[in-house]
């Protein structure tokens, strides 16, 4: 077995990291995820929400939107819509994107079309605060 798992993350616009990694949570659509080397082999959806992973010691966080994950053979890919690594997120601009979510769905009825897409709006924002507070 081995001791690391190789950790690709891809976007349609880019690598955004691939490295040798001790243990990955993701937000898996059912559900968070663990995995650790030696995991079995998993294909998954993930929703909006917050990446983390280990290595050497150190946990670093990832705000990602929806995607997939594959585990084979200690290498977990992962492919989503958007990926920031804490450092990157523009605080200001993501609760900028957090007050326009909610003014929209104060003004908006539930079965508007748009209000599923402000809904989604309002997630990422929020994860991308909570993932920029994690620098």
């Amino acid at each position: 077995m081995a001791e690391k798992l190789t950790l690709d993350l891809v976007t349609p616009y880019r690598k955004v990291l691939s490295l040798d990694v001790d243990e990955i949570t993701a937000p898996g659509s059912l559900g968070e995820l663990g995995l650790l080397p030696g995991h079995t082999p998993l294909l998954t959806t993930l929703k909006i929400g917050e990446l983390s992973y280990k290595q050497n010691g150190k946990t670093s966080f990832i705000a990602v939107n929806w995607g997939y994950l594959e585990v084979a053979e200690d290498r977990v890919t992962i492919l989503v819509d958007t990926a920031e690594k804490a450092d990157e997120i523009d605080l200001e601009r993501a609760k900028a994107a957090l007050g326009r979510a909610e003014d929209a769905l104060k003004k908006l009825p539930s079965d508007d079309v748009n209000y599923r897409i402000m809904e989604t709006a309002l997630k990422r924002a929020i994860i991308r605060i909570q993932v920029s507070g994690r620098r």
